[in-house]
């Protein structure tokens, strides 16, 4: 029975285990993003997020702690120098893992394991989606005759279409009431000169 045994063996040995995921995360941090399987990817972040949350102490101590796990001199100045500094506000969660699909020899789940910090496409895709998510509606307040005077389909009853006649009628009647006293006002403004 299963019971409480938390680790995937992932079928090796504790040393070759070990050495994997040191391997691993020493390319993981070198390059920032490295394609394996997922259940490799998800022991993966139970190893690497712990070392990335020491990294944020810069100490003597915390340096040898995170060596004794990589075992990669270029991977430790690499982690404490850069990684750091992208991730130092964030409280966890350093790793994304995104599935690509299936391998062609084994049909085994492949993805893609990479720091959050360090994917700049998906850093502009949210720019570009908080663009577009800002829409204006088209004023409403006009109306003229030919936008109220839309052809009368079959479907649509007809007093509706009455409706939108008269509406028509109403709104031609008032804007020639608008421009009546304007010119009023300009012939009473004549007169008085004369």
């Amino acid at each position: 029975m299963r019971h409480q045994k938390s680790i995937n063996h992932l079928g090796r040995t504790s040393t070759h285990r070990k050495a994997m995921l040191s391997n691993m995360a020493s390319s993981l941090i070198m390059h920032k993003r490295i394609s394996t399987t997922i259940a490799k990817a998800k022991a993966l972040r139970g190893y690497v997020e712990p070392l990335i949350t020491r990294a944020k102490i810069d100490s003597t101590h915390s340096r040898r702690v995170v060596f004794s796990y990589l075992q990669d001199k270029e991977a430790v100045t690499e982690l404490f120098r850069e990684v750091t500094v992208k991730v130092a506000d964030r409280p966890g969660g350093y790793l994304r893992i995104l599935k690509t699909g299936f391998r062609l020899g084994d049909n085994a789940d492949m993805c893609i394991v990479e720091l959050v910090d360090y994917n700049e496409n998906l850093l502009t895709v949210k720019d570009t989606t908080a663009k577009k998510a800002v829409r204006r509606r088209k004023p409403a307040a006009k109306k003229t005759a030919d936008t109220v005077e839309a052809p009368v389909t079959e479907k649509a009853p007809k007093a509706k279409a009455v409706a939108k006649t008269k509406v028509a009628d109403e709104v031609a009647v008032a804007e020639e009431v608008v421009e009546k006293p304007v010119e009023d006002e300009a012939t009473d403004t004549e007169t008085e000169e004369k």
